[in-house]
């Protein structure tokens, strides 16, 4: 196998080293950027005379032939090459003769590579970054057909009020949407065009690098090119994102593994998400969901990996940059096939209102309404604080309801209490009153459908 080096050295390398270094195997991903990459430094090195224009052509046209290949899925990708550069330039020697040999002119693998990493990863961006918006979308419609339903809210895993289902359901859009950001902000950073730094010191050939900028639609081109083949800061960048993005998914997978409990019996996930037991037949697990909670760790290892390897690299181009590319690969690949997973999952879920509504009964749930009832009376903080907190325990001591006590109990506790206190005690009026912006109040998530309307359309 012809590499792309070696006239100085005296002996070939060992089997044992071939298969070591060798990146082929997962690589190969990038071999569309890597002929799009080379298709536009064939076009400019014939636009600079610095080869032929026919010569040019001819180098054009078989990458392109070779490039129909890869999207047709026809490829057969060689194992015993060096990686996938070399087996690009392999192949096209085969379709256009030693007039590939001029294509690597001006341009080392230092700078191939760094240019096809950021093309994928910008492809790859949008492509998440669409998946995500999928995602949205499928939270919104199920927030949108339970737009009435009231749920007891959870801090320390203890019920602690009542808010809107769709409320908390748009809390995951807020979160899904930072995601979102970041990547854009991750996509600014990677839209930059390396090729032409050469192995780390630019080239004497008068090369357009600006040219090959505009041929492969980058908005700017790399400033320095020890920066330009060494910087991975985009692949971390992309990890980091990735790896918060998991976070997210695997927080909401928590909250469905916990409300499709018995325990809580907030939602039915569909019977197509659930898997059953080898032993327990009237199993019904969210293996699923369980699998997307699992992954977020295998994804924190990803972005660990690239981390770890680059820290202790000097400038420039070091070979460890070849193990940037797995983690990577199997992070956006993992989040891909979640977010896929996820939208379907959101269509299918069954919210269970009956069993709900039975547990809005605990007046617990209106301590902070009594409380605020109380300072609306003119009573401070710490004060209506204390008083709800006696009254309550009284009332569990001695197993009765607040909404039992007559005026002249109510009074024990506070001179400030009138019967009209039990008009509040109930999930509706509770949430009605979160009026502040951003709140649970049906006025104000109804503000936050149109506002996500829009930002989804």
């Amino acid at each position: 196998m012809k590499k792309l080096w070696g006239s100085r050295f005296a002996k070939a390398t060992s089997r044992l080293t071939e298969k070591f270094t060798s990146s082929i195997a997962f690589d190969k991903k990038l071999a569309k950027y890597d002929v799009l990459g080379s298709i536009a430094h064939a076009k400019m090195l014939g636009k600079t005379k610095i080869i032929a224009e026919k010569e040019a052509e001819k180098i054009v046209s078989g990458l392109k032939s070779i490039f129909k290949k890869i999207e047709l899925g026809k490829m057969q990708f060689d194992n015993r090459a060096e990686d996938i550069h070399s087996h690009i330039q392999n192949v096209l020697n085969k379709l256009v003769g030693p007039v590939a040999d001029k294509l690597h002119t001006a341009r080392s693998r230092n700078d191939q590579i760094a240019l096809d990493m950021r093309m994928y990863t910008l492809d790859e961006i949008k492509n998440i970054n669409n998946l995500v918006t999928g995602l949205q979308k499928s939270i919104l419609k199920l927030a949108e057909k339970n737009q009435d339903i009231i749920i007891p809210a959870y801090t320390h895993l203890q019920p602690a009020q009542v808010v809107l289902l769709a409320h908390h359901l748009l809390a995951y859009l807020e979160m899904l949407e930072r995601d979102k950001e970041r990547f854009s902000d991750t996509y600014k950073r990677t839209d930059c065009m390396p090729l032409g730094s050469c192995a780390l010191t630019g080239t004497s050939l008068k090369i357009d690098r600006f040219f090959v900028t505009k041929e492969l639609k980058f908005s700017q081109v790399a400033n320095n090119s020890i920066d330009a083949v060494s910087d991975r800061d985009f692949v971390m960048e992309a990890l980091a994102g990735l790896s918060i993005l998991s976070v997210h998914l695997s927080r909401i997978a928590e909250d469905l593994i916990l409300w499709s409990t018995r325990e809580f019996d907030f939602i039915e996930i569909d019977w197509s998400f659930c898997t059953g037991s080898s032993i327990m037949p009237h199993k019904k697990n969210p293996d699923i969901l369980e699998l997307i909670r699992a992954s977020s760790g295998k994804i924190q290892g990803d972005l660990s990996s690239v981390l770890i390897m680059m820290k202790g690299l000097p400038l420039s181009y070091n070979r460890d940059m070849q193990m940037d590319k797995p983690p990577l690969f199997d992070a956006v690949d993992t989040i891909k096939e979640i977010l896929v997973i996820f939208a379907e999952l959101f269509k299918n879920i069954t919210v269970n209102k009956n069993s709900i509504a039975k547990k809005l009964d605990d007046e617990s749930l209106f301590s902070v309404d009594i409380m605020e009832y109380l300072i609306k009376k003119g009573v401070p903080y710490r004060v209506a604080h204390d008083t709800v907190g006696k009254m309550v325990k009284n009332c569990l001591d001695k197993g009765i309801c607040i909404a039992d006590l007559d005026l002249a109990q109510l009074q024990r506790f506070s001179p400030k209490f009138r019967l009209d206190l039990k008009k509040i005690l109930n999930a509706k009026t509770s949430v009605s009153l979160k009026r502040s912006y951003g709140g649970t109040s049906p006025a104000m998530v109804k503000q936050q459908f149109k506002r996500w309307k829009g930002v989804l359309k």
